[in-house]
């Protein structure tokens, strides 16, 4: 058989694979191994994999992924979440819809320190979602701001979404992390500006102008409050962006300063609340380790039967318009993001679209912000909505609301995530002016 017809076959399979309920990791593993096989056989096969293992774990980006990870486990536990929602929403306090709007900016602002969509989802859901009932905001509009607000964190640096893609792509993960701030803070203001037109035209969806009023002392030590948040943010980011360190430096300090500062205010002061944080960061680190051996092996086996050079070939030979391709590109992973998790996506895709991408004359960068767009949105659609899931296995069952719900509510802010697709489309500088005014 011809080997690009074995790409052909290899990628059938996966989906294949996937689709009949097998875990990724496994379908990963088992297509690439047939294809494989057939093409250089048994013992180059294993050889093959082996190597995949040594270079999941031997390049250095790899290496900062357990240490951001860490790093949001101890701002967990050290209640940095409520001190960014609280210091934003002492701002916000007058204005209707306070507390979704709160919620928008806090996850924005706890996204500096958390890295995780889904950890930034779990712990706004449990903290926010009964506060807002409480105050007789609608239940689908409350879910679904905080399932997709969770996925600032995505966007928002560090990102482990941005360190995987740079790992797929050889690409520098601080400019990635540079691209995504605009981005990110343009997604949350178009989702309060969503908020802001609901809630005057459907007046019930949060019924009270003023939840909360703080005066003048309370303000200022909401805002106080946020200090931790702002300095660690700026420790991290302003490393990486003035080159004192590397990411991988970045996320160490940042994990250690803060554990120091959550200690010292008292919030972790037991030995198993860090032995906790840093099960949940080896926890998280494995899961993502051994997806993306099998991711990697897989990709190189793509790369074997040269489907991915012969498509970008073929491709770039054709007399159309290049945003005609980028729309279709955009397209499979917005279809695959509602069935599949963003590793399997970069898995799959990138080893095929990225020489494309980059033949076609596109910002490797800019593209990197894309397909966190893209992951974003696969994040809240169905089937596969996985901070809806999130979202859904936080809440007490008392409020009986169904996955369904969630799913319905969260559209109107997947519209203002493709507001943003377009933007990014139109204006790429918006996504590599800092980086190149950073980095050069």
């Amino acid at each position: 058989m011809n080997s690009l017809w074995m790409g052909l076959v290899c990628v059938l399979l996966l989906l294949l694979l996937i689709a009949s309920g097998v875990q990724l990791s496994f379908s990963f593993i088992l297509s690439g191994f047939v294809i494989s096989y057939f093409i250089i056989g048994f013992n180059s096969t294993i050889s093959l994999i082996g190597q995949s293992a040594y270079h999941s774990v031997a390049t250095p980006t790899w290496t900062a992924i357990p240490l951001f990870t860490l790093m949001g486990a101890f701002a967990a536990y050290g209640g940095y979440a409520y001190k960014a929602y609280n210091g934003v929403y002492a701002v916000t306090s007058k204005v209707k819809g306070s507390l979704a709007i709160a919620t928008c900016f806090g996850c924005a602002f706890f996204g500096l320190l958390s890295g995780s969509s889904l950890a930034a989802t779990g712990i706004f859901g449990k903290m926010v979602f009964p506060e807002m009932q409480r105050y007789g905001y609608d239940k689908k509009l409350s879910a679904a701001c905080i399932a997709s607000a969770g996925t600032f964190a995505s966007m928002i640096p560090p990102s482990m979404l941005m360190i995987i893609y740079a790992m797929f792509t050889q690409q520098s993960v601080g400019r990635l992390f540079a691209a995504g701030v605009i981005p990110g803070i343009l997604t949350s203001v178009a989702y309060v500006l969503y908020i802001l037109w609901t809630v005057n035209k459907h007046p019930d969806r949060a019924p009270k102008t003023s939840d909360m009023i703080f005066n003048s002392e309370q303000k200022r030590k909401a805002l106080l409050g946020t200090w931790p948040v702002i300095l660690i943010g700026f420790i991290v980011l302003g490393g990486i962006y003035s080159g004192l360190f590397t990411p991988t430096e970045a996320g160490g300090i940042g994990a250690v300063v803060t554990l120091l500062f959550a200690f010292f205010q008292g919030s972790i002061r037991k030995v198993n609340v860090v032995m906790k944080g840093m099960q949940e960061s080896a926890g998280t680190t494995s899961m993502l380790l051994i997806v993306n051996i099998c991711a990697l092996f897989y990709s190189r086996v793509l790369g074997l039967t040269r489907l991915p050079s012969a498509m970008s070939l073929y491709l770039t030979s054709l007399d159309i318009p290049r945003i005609f391709i980028l729309i279709g590109v955009l397209l499979i992973m917005f279809i695959l993001g509602m069935i599949m998790v963003p590793v399997g996506i970069y898995a799959l895709t990138l080893p095929i679209i990225f020489p494309l991408i980059v033949s076609l004359g596109y910002d490797p960068i800019w593209f990197g912000v894309m397909c966190l767009k893209m992951t974003e949105i696969g994040a809240v659609t169905p089937p596969v909505g996985l901070n809806v899931y999130t979202m859904k296995a936080v809440l007490p069952s008392k409020y009986e609301l169904s996955i369904q719900d969630i799913f319905s509510g969260v559209w109107p802010f997947v519209v203002c995530d493709c507001f943003v697709l377009v933007l990014l489309l139109i204006c790429p500088q918006m996504a590599t002016w800092l980086p190149n005014l950073l980095f050069g």
